[in-house]
């Protein structure tokens, strides 16, 4: 048998996940960041995913939908078409068919994977790194298209992309958009007939990205990709950045706090007329002005953390090694912060975004040490006698706050 392949954490010979995409970290910020797309020519990809890691996806990894969706000409295909049950103990019916897609290839159909940070390792890494770099979640998809096919039509992204052209080659246009910066709920099917009518005219840029080029988008800038001669393979990174409107959202959070807001309206009163509604109007704009101006951003930022933390998973961790090193814990261990773990110290607390652990008075100062990162021994953590540390970071390994270093 011929040695398998390492699919472990991807290093990153350029030094930096973001560095790997855009060459100049500070250049891209000023230039192109959330303004212009950027076409640099890059090295490889194949640490992250190459052909016969698909292969393996397809077949070896009891893939289900929704990681794996096929499009082919510009629609979505019926999962149906590719999946079923597996066997004996393995009837589960949405799980990815080899043969199936093995069919849908021949056909000349595009597959499209989906949430590869979640469940490949290379990926996993990679994206944990871009986020920390970007301070946005960051997700990753790729996209198989056999020779001379398309995948979807013209249209535009509700976050920016990263392309990195893993093999093959395919041939981009991109449009500039014809809705700046659009939301998550402001998808381009709103604005069909104007893309439609932008996708004819001269393209802001027409390449044939080649195997190791990257190519970023801004969010709203139209984009269609074809591959030419070979199969194609391109791994997207979605950037979902936070913007003024997430602000917005939770501000009006707050303002539902507001009696004021909160009140009623007069008996009988027809909204829909313009003059009827003029006045309450004024006011409720009035009213929301006084409550958002004496918004605390303690309030707001922790308002904001559910969707925040939770847009990417921390670092994954092995549950079996985590509790038997927990078990074994001695004084000259060592551990460390978990790594993307999103997390606020308050007084006497770790709040987290699905809950807040607690911890005695005394414990504080450990605490703070144990979580300021790098790595720590546990022998070292000030305020406490040895005991009391190893109690202490049993907690923390236990809550998945810390991991061994």
């Amino acid at each position: 048998m011929p040695d398998r392949p390492d699919h472990g954490a991807a290093s990153d010979p350029h030094g930096s996940a973001l560095r790997r995409c855009v060459g100049d970290p500070a250049e891209f910020e000023h230039t192109h960041w959330g303004r212009l797309p950027l076409l640099r020519r890059g090295g490889g990809h194949g640490d992250l995913l190459d052909l016969a890691a698909v292969d393996e996806l397809l077949s070896e990894r009891g893939l289900r939908t929704p990681f794996l969706r096929v499009a082919s000409e510009g629609a979505v295909v019926s999962a149906k078409n590719f999946t079923g049950g597996a066997g004996l103990g393995a009837e589960v019916s949405d799980q990815v068919r080899d043969d199936k897609v093995l069919a849908q290839l021949a056909a000349g159909a595009t597959l499209i994977f989906q949430g590869l940070h979640r469940i490949w390792p290379p990926l996993q890494a990679f994206c944990l790194e871009l986020a920390r770099e970007l301070g946005c979640a960051v997700q990753a998809n790729a996209y198989l298209t056999p020779a001379g096919n398309q995948g979807f039509a013209t249209h535009y992204d509700t976050h920016d992309v990263f392309v990195l052209q893993v093999a093959g080659v395919k041939h981009w246009q991109v449009h500039e958009p014809v809705y700046p910066d659009p939301l998550e709920r402001q998808p381009w099917g709103g604005h069909a007939d104007e893309v439609t009518a932008s996708a004819t005219g001269a393209p802001y840029l027409d390449h044939v990205l080649a195997e190791g080029d990257v190519l970023y988008l801004p969010r709203g800038w139209l984009h269609s990709a074809a591959a030419v001669d070979r199969t194609s393979l391109h791994i997207t990174l979605g950037l979902r950045r936070p913007t003024r409107y997430s602000i917005v959202e939770s501000l009006l959070g707050l303002a539902a706090e507001d009696p004021e807001l909160r009140a009623g309206l007069p008996l009988g009163l027809d909204l829909t007329d313009p003059a009827a509604l003029a006045p309450h109007l004024a006011a409720t704009v009035q009213a929301l002005q006084d409550a958002v101006a004496k918004a605390d951003p303690d309030d707001v930022a922790r308002r904001l953390r559910a969707g925040q933390w939770t847009a990417h998973r921390p670092a994954p961790i092995g549950p079996v090694a985590q509790a038997a090193f927990a078990e074994a814990l001695t004084a000259n261990s060592r551990v460390q912060p978990r790594p993307g773990l999103h997390l606020a110290l308050g007084r006497h607390r770790v709040e987290l975004a699905d809950r807040t652990v607690s911890y005695p008075d005394e414990c504080d100062q450990a605490v703070r040490a144990l979580l300021a990162g790098p790595a720590v021994r546990v022998g070292d953590l000030p305020g406490l006698d040895e005991q009391s540390q190893l109690v202490l970071v049993r907690r923390m390994l236990r809550e998945a706050i810390v991991v061994p270093a």
